[in-house]
């Protein structure tokens, strides 16, 4: 029985180990040889060749066959090519000379050592950017290995993964040792540490969650329209049913919501509003404002996606939510800007307006009015005036949570809270 080469064995077993082809090592070791032969043959041409057949390392000078001499170290000419190899030999073909290489001494070898793993470790991040950049966007499950400047470093089976403070939830602390499950967000190709970086904020996490835990997500029943996230605190997310007979934000909710309830553990508590997507912009913003009651909607800019939502007086602070949390979501989910109202705030504005028209002056820029039409009469009730305002359209403040919106809320809440 032949017996098998300890080289070829050890690079049989660096490429299992590596994840790498055996001809990428034994390209890498001839890269080696020949790296560590210029030290000793400076001003030869090389050529290293791994011979499979008896599993050595042949080293070569490099000859090219000319008409004229100019440079004998890596030139022979036609006439001495010709004693050598007879009349086959032509000008510009090659002839190899074996050099030995048992002389190469240690310090050829650290620099043939330092090739090898320089070579290696760049086929190993080829090969883990081909395979990873094609699962940008999926989930994965790894284990916490180590923490580096606030970032935290995740094993993934043989390759490490980045998970960079700022795509880390707030709400959320971890151990060496823990297991973590998080999206895929981007694939490096150059970067010195880990290529993969993962992303526990990126609300393609919340829709993966929500297509592992819901059959009818995953076969296409029900449809995730959009989905926006504040890590660690509320997210949102727009559900749409194909089929007239499903609930789509019920199947989503689950049997006394256990679907919902173990995605909300997985982000460590995290809020999570379903609403069902509508085609009908006015139904859809209303129902984005959920919790809140919505009294009514009217679209202010269509071209500038502008709306304007009034609700109840008890229900300004919980449609603005915590900081503008809620209708800030609302707003990125939609694409709309919007701007709420209470009603005693809009009966102000209307009254602003009745004033302004019984003295014949136009309305304050501070009361947001819009021009009422130059045929119409003055209303003859509040009531007259506010639908005329809404069929005309006025300013607004701006696209999610405006500065003024919040404070009104701050002072019309201030009396209930006491």
């Amino acid at each position: 029985m032949a017996t098998v080469n300890p080289l070829l064995q050890q690079i049989d077993a660096i490429a299992k180990e590596k994840g790498v082809e055996p001809e990428i090592i034994i390209n890498a070791v001839q890269d080696a040889l020949e790296a560590a032969a210029r030290k000793r043959y400076k001003s030869e041409a090389l050529r290293a060749r791994f011979n499979t057949e008896t599993g050595q390392l042949e080293l070569y000078a490099v000859k090219k066959i000319v008409e004229d001499v100019t440079d004998p170290s890596t030139q022979i000419s036609l006439d001495e090519a010709h004693q050598l190899y007879g009349d086959e030999a032509e000008v510009d073909m090659e002839i190899e000379f074996p050099r030995p290489t048992e002389d190469l001494g240690r310090i050829a070898a650290q620099t043939a050592k330092q090739v090898i793993f320089q070579k290696v470790r760049e086929a190993e991040r080829e090969n883990v950017y081909a395979e990873y950049s094609q699962r940008v966007g999926e989930v994965v499950n790894g284990m916490v290995k180590r923490f580096e400047n606030g970032d935290i470093i995740v094993e993934l089976g043989r390759v490490e993964a980045q998970l960079p403070r700022k795509e880390q939830s707030r709400a959320e602390n971890y151990a060496v040792s823990d297991r973590v499950r998080a999206v895929i967000r981007g694939v490096n190709r150059s970067a010195k540490g880990p290529q993969i970086v993962l992303s526990r904020t990126d609300p393609a996490l919340l829709i993966k969650l929500f297509e592992q835990e819901v059959p009818e997500i995953y076969d296409g029943t029900v449809m995730i329209r959009g989905a926006v996230r504040e890590a660690g605190d509320r997210a949102k997310v727009a559900v749409y049913s194909r089929e007239r007979d499903v609930d789509p934000v019920g199947a989503c909710v689950g049997m006394k919501g256990t679907r919902v309830q173990s995605i909300i553990r997985e982000l460590r508590g995290e809020k999570i509003d379903i609403v069902e997507w509508s085609e009908d912009p006015i139904l859809f913003v209303t129902n984005a404002i959920s919790p809140a009651k919505v009294q009514r909607v009217s679209i202010v800019d269509d071209a500038e996606k502008v709306m304007e939502v009034i609700v109840e007086d008890k229900q300004l602070s919980l449609a603005i939510g915590k900081k503008g949390q809620n209708v800030r979501l609302a707003a990125k989910l939609t694409g709309w800007k919007i701007d709420i109202k209470s009603e005693e705030e809009k009966r102000r504005e209307v009254e602003a307006q009745l004033g302004a028209l019984e003295i014949g002056e136009p309305a304050s820029e501070g009361d947001a009015a819009a021009p009422l039409d130059a045929d119409t009469a003055t209303p003859a009730s509040a009531a007259d005036a506010e639908a005329q305002l809404v069929a005309g359209g006025e300013d607004t403040h701006e696209a999610d949570v405006t500065k003024p919106a919040m404070d009104t809320a701050t002072e019309e809440q201030k009396p209930s809270e006491g």
